[in-house]
């Protein structure tokens, strides 16, 4: 394919000082090079957000590590993916919690399991984590502990010093209607753990994430630390448009706002202009599903309709899809002052599209080629890897930077 043979083209690599208050900068702080953000840690290897993930995913070369935050019975802040804790730790096989668990109803989606704000911080220690992913690696299934929030930051910021790099974090406030709803709001608890930290800051290496618009507008109030509107779907119909089923259709907050303005969009109305100009309004960037870059489309399709196993291997997967044109995306966000980080990459070969001929590293090229200011990967090597190829495709000098031949306190991008 063509990127992967004129790599250069198209990426963008100015970086502008950002303002001090959002939605004034016209460049808000783009990147030299794309950072690479741990996706949970480094959850193609071990269970998602443990301390050893995340220091795994700075040892592979992440830029920044992201903890999902959701709230315990007693008001912490714990790294987990879900309130539901039943598919990444072992609570299903603590008979001690065997009543605890429930059927809880989280963005209008009935769920069951166990659920961190039923449990103490306390009790949550007693936990260890699992892999959710069959195909990972089981051998770590419990052997760590739920961070909380606080170690977290302390491990990103000793990392920094051992490194003698920036290591940044990269929370996302998981569910914050359904948090308010119980009496548990994370707002005020995540900036509370920042600030203790010396990272409630404009220049502090963190960005906030949220699904929902008003929790991240509630935090633009409250804080100059970078912010990021997080853009969701269900899934890619056979034909490459975007499937807006519930409860991925729209933001929670909107769902239950009783605006029929809000009630009547998707996550989509962010992709168009006019939802580019609102976002500028409260947040420093976007962090939309990698499909409102490069959508994909059905090989073959069964007679009712529904993407077909084109290559007879006996299942469905990303292998039966074909690359869309990109979209004009990243262009747009750039043009209106905004980053742009997507997600999630990751290495196996279910989850790439035909196009990439089984190489993950083809699709990272593709995105660091259109111009991304960051992914999220479950494999922080492989992104890191991709990178440097990047690197040394669109720049005749950075070998010598790479290899040390040039003195690295002359080249700015020596590093």
């Amino acid at each position: 394919m063509a990127f992967l043979v004129v790599l250069a083209a198209g990426f963008v690599g100015s970086q502008a000082s950002a303002d001090s208050s959002h939605g004034q900068s016209p460049h808000v702080g783009r990147a030299e090079r794309p950072l690479v953000i741990g996706h949970r840690g480094a959850a193609g290897y071990l269970p998602d957000h443990t301390l050893e993930g995340y220091a795994l995913a700075i040892e592979l070369g992440a830029d920044y590590i992201e903890p999902d935050l959701v709230a315990t019975k007693d008001g912490h802040l714990v790294a987990r993916h879900e309130p539901n804790m039943i598919a990444t730790t072992d609570v299903a096989t603590r008979p001690e919690f065997a009543s605890r668990r429930r059927t809880a109803v989280i963005d209008g989606a009935t769920d069951e399991g166990w659920f961190v704000s039923d449990f103490t911080l306390a009790e949550i220690k007693t936990l260890r984590a699992i892999q959710p992913f069959a195909e990972r690696p089981q051998q770590f299934n419990g052997r760590f502990e739920i961070p909380t929030f606080e170690e977290v930051i302390a491990l990103a910021q000793r990392k920094a010093k051992e490194k003698g790099r920036t290591i940044g974090i990269y929370p996302e406030t998981k569910h914050p209607t359904y948090h308010k709803s119980i009496g548990l709001p994370l707002e005020g608890r995540l900036l509370k753990a920042l600030r203790a930290a010396g990272w409630d800051r404009r220049d502090a290496p963190v960005f906030i994430q949220s699904f929902e618009q008003s929790n991240l507008k509630e935090l633009s109030r409250l804080t100059k630390i970078r912010l990021i509107q997080l853009v969701d779907a269900n899934d890619v119909n056979p034909d490459g448009t975007l499937d807006y089923t519930a409860p991925f259709d729209r933001p929670y907050d909107w769902t239950v706002s009783g605006n029929p303005r809000l009630q009547a969009r998707t996550f989509g109305f962010f992709a168009t202009d006019d939802g580019l100009r609102e976002i500028r309004t409260y947040a420093d960037g976007i962090g939309p599903w990698k499909r409102y870059i490069v959508s994909t489309k059905a090989i073959k399709l069964n007679a009712n309709g529904t993407t077909a196993d084109s290559n007879g291997d006996g299942v469905v997967d990303e292998r039966d899809l074909a690359l869309l044109p990109p979209t004009d995306l990243i262009r747009r966000a750039h043009a209106h002052g905004l980053l742009v980080h997507t997600w999630t990459f990751r290495n196996e070969q279910r989850r790439l599209a035909s196009n990439y001929a089984g190489n993950p590293v083809a699709e990272y090229l593709q995105l660091y080629e259109l111009g991304i200011d960051g992914v999220f990967s479950d494999f922080s090597d492989t992104a890191v890897a991709a990178r440097v190829l990047f690197q040394l495709a669109r720049d005749p000098d950075f070998a010598g930077c790479f290899t040390g031949e040039l003195d690295g306190g002359f080249r700015h991008d020596c590093r």
